[in-house]
């Protein structure tokens, strides 16, 4: 066989075991999103498993919507929270927290994304007004947390038990109240409350009651984090760098709203590549 035809038929073969691969989907790369505080960089990846979470955070971005808006929300040992367009231009002592794009986004829990030291997640209004839990179309927060020991992570897991049979209880209320709508029936909230009740009893008692997993557990009490929130709030991120900016920001001075006394700004956040 001449020189030529062997290399022909070499690139032919070669060829076909590229077309072969899989083909790279974009939508499957991570995107990388750069946070420019007042106290420093924060960098944060944001999760494929959460896409609803993921491209509403993207499409903000893009639009310079946090720019220039505030944490305006901080707890040492707990979160720190922004996202509020209301407080761009937030005179001192200013309540914020209510402000958003007018929307809300549905909960995308995932069990394997958790409430370690670094996560990113949406913020949202109560179970009782929120039953589906619901995640705020702008608001977010970045977990501090601290460490917890198995005793404490016990006690934890039936904090987290019980909010899930409160907001199992919250969901039949509103779809008792549906139904009596619907069959042209008077809204008795008595009767609907003991219904409700015993519907959200009778679900957790056929339902396994949520325990944190032995490798979740391990992270809680190693690098930390605030697991009673877990399954109640969607995480959709992971800071990847910047946890010392992280603690610095949770440590400042706070009012008896937990707003900051000294504005925590940020200044920028934009989509970076990998």
């Amino acid at each position: 066989m001449s020189t030529k035809i062997f290399t022909y038929l070499s690139l032919i073969f070669v060829l076909g075991l590229v077309s072969c691969l899989p083909k790279q989907n974009p939508e499957n790369k991570d995107h990388l999103v750069l946070i420019e505080t007042s106290e420093g960089f924060i960098k944060i990846k944001l999760f494929q498993e959460t896409p609803q979470h993921r491209d509403n955070f993207i499409k903000l971005v893009n639009a310079s919507y946090y720019n220039g808006t505030l944490f305006h929300r901080v707890m040492h040992e707990f979160m720190i929270q922004g996202g509020d367009p209301d407080s761009k231009f937030a005179k001192a002592g200013e309540t914020l927290g209510n402000g958003g794009p007018g929307y809300t986004i549905p909960a995308e829990f995932q069990a394997h994304l958790f409430h370690k030291k670094g996560a990113l997640a949406a913020a949202r209004e109560r179970d009782k007004v929120n039953p589906e839990r619901r995640s705020s179309g702008s608001q977010f927060y970045l977990v501090q947390g601290k460490k917890f020991s198995d005793e404490e992570l016990d006690r934890v897991e039936l904090r987290i038990n019980d909010m899930l049979k409160q907001a199992a209880f919250f969901r039949f209320i509103e779809e008792e109240k549906a139904a009596a709508i619907n069959n042209g029936e008077d809204v008795d909230m008595s009767k609907i409350q003991e219904i409700a009740s015993l519907r959200a009893e009778e679900e957790f008692i056929n339902m396994q009651a949520y325990k944190i997993p032995v490798e979740q557990r391990e992270v809680y009490k190693t690098l930390g984090g605030t697991p009673h929130l877990d399954q109640n709030y969607t995480v959709f991120g992971e800071l990847v760098e910047g946890l010392d900016v992280l603690d610095k920001i949770a440590a400042v001075d706070t009012d008896d709203k937990n707003r900051p006394l000294k504005d925590v700004r940020i200044i920028s956040i934009e989509i970076v590549k990998n």
